[in-house]
């Protein structure tokens, strides 16, 4: 069984670099968040993310339920939306095999727009924050995604899209090719979808919000 520790910014970051140097999927992984992300006063002092990784044995730990998590994040969401005054329904569904926590407009789709933000960064910070209540409770890692008016689904749809087109091109070619910039989610999704075509390696490079998957030919 391989360990490995990162530290990053975010958990999804820190994961995303400890998946990558163990070469293998989260679902083929063991995860224990150590320390959640900190910030510090006036950008002093803060701490990262800091996340302990290991290759899955056969006897590997159930996480907590996920219905559990789903209703302590929904909790949390309808608690943001009312300290922030945007008027939304929470819902929890599942789809293709993910639990999202659910914000519907209900009178200002513009509204909700805002807790998307640019390239998804302002959901992924709402994410952050649901990670982190969710860990509190629990203590496990949370899998539960958040969602705004579907924008994750498609945007998820869109780069497993992507990421697969490009890396027939690599195949076929032989010239690596670097996406476009992508939160350490997306990122994820693209080193799992290449990693199952086979003959193909990723690296995450350059420094966020920049940062983008490079795909090329396995040594």
């Amino acid at each position: 069984m391989q360990e490995v520790e990162r530290s990053a910014p975010t958990v999804e970051a820190a994961l995303e670099a400890a998946l990558a140097e163990l070469g293998v999927s989260e679902q083929e992984a063991d995860i224990e968040i150590v320390q959640e992300p900190r910030s510090g006063l006036l950008g002093i002092g803060g701490q990262d993310a800091v996340v302990r990784v290991r290759t899955r044995s056969a006897s590997g730990d159930a996480a907590a339920d996920v219905d559990e998590q789903a209703e302590i994040a929904a909790d949390f969401v309808e608690g943001l939306l009312d300290a922030i005054g945007v008027a939304g329904e929470v819902d929890i569904n599942e789809a293709d095999g993910v639990t999202y926590v659910e914000i519907w407009a209900d009178d200002d789709p513009d509204a909700l727009g805002l807790l998307i933000g640019k390239r998804g960064n302002t959901l992924e910070s709402i994410q952050e924050l649901v990670r982190i209540a969710v860990h509190r409770v629990t203590g496990e890692r949370c899998t539960v995604l958040v969602d705004v008016e579907d924008y994750r689904k498609r945007r998820r749809a869109q780069v497993l899209h992507r990421a697969r087109d490009a890396a027939r091109r690599v195949q076929k070619s032989g010239r690596q090719e670097a996406l476009d910039p992508m939160t350490a989610y997306e990122r994820k999704l693209v080193h799992d979808a290449v990693a199952e075509m086979g003959g193909l390696e990723t690296a995450s490079e350059g420094e966020e919000p920049e940062r983008r998957v490079v795909i090329r030919r396995g040594g």
